[in-house]
């Protein structure tokens, strides 16, 4: 297959996947687990939707790997493994925010420091909107090609994030104030992958958040990097809670100096 086939393969797969959560979250949602803390909550839906996912891939694509927030990850013998968050921004979708969205990218290798993203889809089955990429080929909302945007005069729109420990929120919120000199406004959404589409499709400036799992923004990343941004996660001593940057180059540049390298 080539990416741009890997592509409508997962956009298939995440519209239905999109749907099946939307009329999960209509019916009610029971809450199955919490995962790393109280506040890190997984809904049955979330297992619901993911099976529905893998099942679809293992039917088309038997032999590629998998790698999802809630099954975990199996080998494949083709080298492509599918990276798949059910439902990004769970808190949203148990609480009834209609802001969570279904991501599935395609990538060769399962390191994410050194994979190489072929396709992917960013769902939001609420507002059915679809971002979708290839490799070299650019990243789409339905058939507008996105572009990411540079700040004007007035600063940045930025979007962040915070992690479920209590113990990290002082970090995060020290982040913000040394970022928010550049900022015309900050956005807290609780989804990384819409943040990261969002960033792709110039409605973001910049997106910062540290402690992302590779499912959460696996797909994101791509469309960021195929709309001409540029998506890193800077090496430093806090492995746990890798620094992920989102945006133009020099705005990037800029978020980094603020966020990872002030003292």
């Amino acid at each position: 297959m080539s990416a741009a086939d890997l592509r409508a393969l997962a956009v298939e797969i995440a519209r239905e996947a999109g749907e099946l959560a939307r009329r999960r979250r209509a019916e009610g949602v029971s809450i199955a687990a919490s995962k790393s803390s109280l506040a890190d909550i997984v809904t049955e839906a979330d297992r619901e939707v993911e099976a529905l996912i893998r099942a679809r891939l293992a039917a088309e694509r038997p032999d590629d790997g998998f790698l999802g927030e809630e099954s975990g990850a199996d080998d494949g013998t083709t080298g492509i493994t599918w990276v798949v968050d059910p439902i990004d921004g769970t808190v949203n979708y148990a609480s009834g925010i209609p802001l969570y969205a279904v991501s599935i990218a395609a990538v060769q290798g399962r390191d994410p420091d050194h994979w190489t993203a072929l396709a992917g889809v960013v769902h939001s089955p609420v507002v059915d909107e679809t971002f979708a990429v290839a490799r070299g080929e650019g990243a789409f909302l339905g058939s507008a090609r996105l572009q990411v945007s540079e700040p004007g005069a007035a600063g940045a729109l930025l979007a962040t994030g915070f992690g479920y420990d209590p113990a990290t929120h002082a970090g995060d919120l020290a982040a913000v104030g040394r970022v928010m000199p550049i900022a015309r406004d900050l956005r807290r959404g609780g989804s990384a992958a819409t943040d990261l589409a969002y960033v792709a499709a110039g409605r973001l400036d910049g997106y910062f958040e540290r402690g992302l799992q590779p499912w959460d923004f696996a797909a994101g990343a791509l469309l960021v990097q195929e709309a001409g941004g540029v998506f890193v996660r800077p090496e430093s001593a806090e492995v746990v809670r890798r620094l992920c940057l989102a945006g133009g180059p020099e705005l990037v540049a800029e978020l980094q100096r603020r966020v990872l390298d002030a003292p």
